[in-house]
């Protein structure tokens, strides 16, 4: 029986970091807030509000708040992995995979499993050469890229955890100067595909931030802010790098995808910048009505962010079901009829997730110490599968279109099969016995 988000609250002990779950749901709401507004579909298609507007593009400064998702995640994988080896009899690597892995896997699989169900349908009836059905099919998967990184991490905790417990920021400041280092390599000598080794150097280094947090090592958060905002600012106005801290349509150098130094910098601000105002959230997340508040939109944060794009995309549908005019993006028609595509979209996204909210919970219960490698290949497999997809989309299943991923030319059943055989590798990887307690 799965408690409830009061009983949860109650529950909470007075040591817990509360802060850290504010972060998490408020990252996850900034982004699905701007997934909805960037999404901006009109007569001729859809398209990216951020290029048909680029005045806008500075706000990306602000909202683009993923690194500060996966700081969160370091902070917690620190926390989790360090419990583990306090409680487990025998090697924990294994069982740490399948403990990070469930709540994040089974709901995503879920999706997946719906999704494709729901392109097959749609190719086979051929109704997927309008241009919303056929954006959406390209569209939907888009997102699914941050759990494949979210799952490099995961699996990447424990050799990155004891690296800095040994050398402390000097393990950041390594991150740090490898991804400055692929950029060069990049841009100032073309080395062909170096670029692919920032996804896990940028990302790694917001990671690592995450274990300097569970420390109580990230003392001087105006420091930080200050250095990144800096480096940041410099880069994109001396070099190479767009003003966007996410992805555009069309251009040619992305400060996501591959990520970049510059982007790493805008990740070391947001980080500092939130640690600021750490102490006086402390005091409002003490408060009852919040602190159940934030432990219930924890509880369904994951599916909110699967299911918030198809939300969106019924809205749209919806529109032109009626018959209804849909307005030239960014127009004053369009901006008029914003608030309500929100209200909607809100609106069906809590439907979504009541739905699916089941395949969310945790699972009481953590199997005991298994086999590392095999756990290991199967995390490997499952990260391919899911970025792999976030690359294809599910446009073309019938013709067998395949997308780039890294170097390797990839269809969108190949990822779901790696997704799948490696979800079931990691799930069988552990012994039959439970965790026993030391002690």
């Amino acid at each position: 029986m799965t408690a409830t988000a009061s009983e949860m609250a109650a529950a909470t002990p007075a040591t817990r970091d509360r802060y850290v779950d504010l972060l998490r749901v408020a990252s996850l709401a900034t982004v699905v807030l701007g997934h909805w507004l960037m999404a901006a579909v009109g007569p001729d298609g859809m398209g990216n509000l951020l290029g048909i507007v680029p005045d806008l593009q500075p706000l990306t400064w602000a909202f683009q708040v993923m690194p500060v998702f996966f700081f969160v995640g370091g902070f917690s994988h620190a926390l989790s992995y360090r419990s583990l080896t306090r409680t487990t009899d025998g090697p924990v690597y294994a069982a740490f995979l399948r403990v990070r892995l469930r709540r994040l896997l089974r709901p995503t699989l879920v999706f997946v499993g719906v999704w494709t169900a729901l392109a097959l349908v749609v190719q086979l009836a051929g109704a997927d050469r309008g241009p919303l059905a056929g954006a959406a099919l390209r569209l939907v998967t888009q997102p699914l890229w941050f759990i494949g990184i979210h799952l490099a991490m995961v699996a990447g905790t424990p050799p990155l955890l004891k690296l800095h417990e040994r050398h402390g920021w000097a393990a950041f400041a390594a991150l740090v100067g490898a991804a400055a280092g692929t950029d060069v390599l990049r841009f100032a000598l073309g080395v062909p595909y170096v670029e692919f080794l920032n996804f896990a150097f940028v990302w790694l280094a917001v990671h690592q931030l995450g274990f300097l947090r569970a420390d109580g090592r990230l003392t001087r958060p105006a420091v930080l802010a200050a250095a990144g905002l800096a480096g940041a600012a410099l880069l994109v106005a001396y070099g190479p790098y767009p003003l966007s801290m996410v992805g555009m349509p069309g251009e040619k150098v992305s400060n996501m995808a591959p990520p970049t130094l510059a982007l790493l910098c805008h990740g070391m601000w947001l980080v500092g910048a939130v640690q600021l105002l750490a102490r006086p959230a402390a005091a409002w997340l003490a408060r009852p009505r919040v602190w159940r508040g934030v432990v219930a939109a924890n509880g369904i944060a994951m599916t909110t962010f699967l299911w918030h794009l198809t939300a969106m995309l019924a809205v749209y549908a919806l529109q032109l079901g009626l018959g209804l005019r849909l307005p030239e993006p960014a127009g004053a028609a369009w901006w008029a009829q914003v608030p309500v595509r929100l209200l909607l979209a809100a609106a069906l996204t809590g439907v979504l997730v009541a739905a699916f909210r089941p395949f969310e919970a945790s699972p009481r219960g953590a199997a005991g110490p298994g086999s590392g490698p095999r756990a290991a290949l199967g995390i490997t497999l499952c990260l391919l599968g899911i970025l792999g997809l976030s690359t294809t989309g599910l446009g073309g299943l019938l013709e067998g279109h395949s997308a780039t991923l890294i170097a390797v030319p990839v269809t969108a059943p190949a990822a779901i099969a790696m997704a799948l055989g490696g979800w079931l590798l990691v799930e069988r990887s552990g012994s039959p016995r439970r965790v026993r307690l030391r002690g």
